[in-house]
């Protein structure tokens, strides 16, 4: 089985930082993909940003601009760094990771969220 677990979540200020961290554990083979969604209250999950285990990444339009996402492919882990922090960016944020455990198998799995709150 793999597990994500996300930390760096919290309450911050408009205008502040955040860097949220996510670490994959498990029987891991490779892991093609890893990224975060958030979710708010009444709303639709959405796409924060993607980031492939070459380095390529892709941002969702809400975040783009104030988000910057990074791995450590040695350490399984994903990171997003948040910047100019606004009060519509309170949600709870998931990392998500497609994970092979084998050649044969691939398959995505959620972190358990952490909570994202910014104050006005």
């Amino acid at each position: 089985q793999v597990q994500l677990v996300e930390s760096g979540g919290g309450l911050v200020q408009a205008g502040g930082s955040l860097r949220l961290s996510c670490a994959a554990s498990g029987s891991i083979f490779s892991i093609p993909i890893m990224g975060w969604y958030r979710q708010a209250p009444g709303k639709q999950r959405e796409l924060v940003a993607l980031i492939s285990n070459g380095g390529t990444t892709n941002y969702g339009d809400s975040m783009k601009g104030r988000v910057t996402i990074s791995r450590d492919n040695a350490k399984d882990t994903v990171y997003l760094q948040m910047n100019s922090l606004k009060p519509e960016d309170t949600a709870v944020y998931y990392c998500n990771a497609e994970v092979m455990t084998s050649i044969w198998d691939q398959r995505p799995y959620w972190g358990q969220g952490t909570q994202v709150t910014v104050s006005s």
